[in-house]
């Protein structure tokens, strides 16, 4: 596992449609690989449902077809979310393979095991079947990725100590956080001596957005520093952290993390501690923690056809806004319901994407909130210049 820490997260892509989180632009991805091989990075981390589906063939496409299979470390997920039977796991597995365009995986993980489905991957003995696979050379390193509690982590490798190592979301904002239990999950690891990856370490872009009193805390102690580098070497530097990954949608993100993680060296005391100012700023000024991981929309989850992580982004935007006098977040939520995605004030409160959610937000209480702000009358125009208007709510 010896290698340099950073890994690419295959799951923020560029794309060609803003609107179509398929449509990766492959020759810009295939350039950004070229930029991180290039500096000596080698860890791609892909997942079957990322990016509608496409991440894991622009894997293959970008990667593995263009480099000797001995010079990266692809890892992929099993979504134990999409299947019922045996043979659809197995089926899905082979399909990434073939997708991929390896005959093994460097890592695999169960993908995002938690409480909800453990009965699941114990009634299709999912870890049974790919320690199989890892026994027939399928698979070199297994594992699993977790959004639950620090006691779910330790459970988990109690009952499965055949799992070698697990992918936890940590990053300075999260590390005390009593839903995300950042620490707690990492100390379970830690406890029973396994190696972690880290996910989310900029919190899905927050991190490298800070308002400008955070980021003024963090210049007085390092002026050249970026906050989406403070943000990859708190991770980094943990004992036991063996990968950080970091989804990267532009050559500008990419060179500024290669930049960080040319050498990961833990942080000081005084550098933790400007850390803690800026989480005390962060937590009074983030509405809604959403990390935009899209599990919540994910294969038709909502049928309102909501885009539950852009209307949250635009909301946290718009409150971190310093420009008054006009709202840009408004007109693009406008555009998003012109172009055929529906109002959040047509939320029907089935708490479906709740259930999938791995931060543990409740999304219909805050679709309620953010609904109060982007639908009322006049809140946006769609392309043709008509107001938004507002209807009933069913709840």
């Amino acid at each position: 596992m010896e290698q340099k820490k950073l890994g690419f997260g295959m799951m923020r892509l560029p794309i060609t449609d803003k609107n179509d989180k398929g449509s990766i632009d492959v020759e810009r991805t295939a350039g950004m690989v070229d930029m991180f091989m290039a500096g000596r990075f080698s860890y791609f981390d892909s997942a079957y449902m990322y990016h509608e589906f496409q991440s894991e063939p622009v894997t293959g496409k970008t990667v593995v077809a263009r480099y000797p299979r001995d010079s990266f470390t692809v890892a992929t997920k099993m979504p134990m979310g999409m299947f019922e039977t045996k043979e659809q796991q197995e089926k899905i597995f082979y399909e990434q393979l073939q997708k991929c365009g390896v005959d093994y995986f460097d890592f695999y993980l169960i993908h995002n095991l938690n409480s909800s489905c453990i009965d699941t991957a114990r009634k299709l003995d999912t870890v049974g079947f790919l320690q199989r696979m890892k026994d027939e050379g399928k698979i070199r390193k297994l594992g699993f990725s977790c959004h639950d509690t620090g006691d779910f982590v330790d459970r988990t490798f109690s009952e499965f100590p055949q799992l070698e190592f697990v992918q936890l979301q940590i990053n300075y904002l999260d590390w005390e956080n009593e839903g995300i239990q950042s620490r707690k999950c990492y100390e379970a690891a830690v406890r029973h001596g396994k190696p972690v990856i880290v996910m989310e370490p900029v919190k899905g872009g927050t991190l490298a957005n800070i308002p400008k009193e955070a980021e003024a805390v963090l210049r007085k102690v390092h002026p050249d520093w970026s906050p989406a580098s403070w943000a990859i070497r708190f991770a980094a530097g943990l004992p036991g952290v063996f990968m950080v990954l970091s989804g990267m949608s532009d050559e500008a993100q990419l060179a500024d993390n290669m930049k960080t993680m040319q050498e990961a060296v833990p942080l000081t005391e005084e550098e933790l501690a400007a850390l803690d100012k800026v989480r005390i700023i962060l937590n009074s000024s983030i509405s809604i923690q959403c990390t935009g991981c899209r599990y919540c929309v994910e294969a038709d989850r909502c049928p309102m056809n909501l885009n539950i992580p852009s209307y949250f982004a635009l909301y946290n935007q718009e409150k971190l806004d310093t420009n008054p006098s006009w709202s840009s977040e408004k007109e693009m939520y406008a555009n998003l319901i012109s172009d055929g995605y529906g109002k959040m004030e047509d939320c029907l409160h089935c708490g479906n994407c709740e259930t999938y959610c791995p931060q543990h937000l409740p999304i219909r209480a805050l679709l309620e909130k953010a609904s109060d702000f982007f639908d009322a009358e006049g809140a946006g125009r769609t392309y043709t210049g008509e107001k938004i208007t507002k209807s009933g709510r069913p709840f």
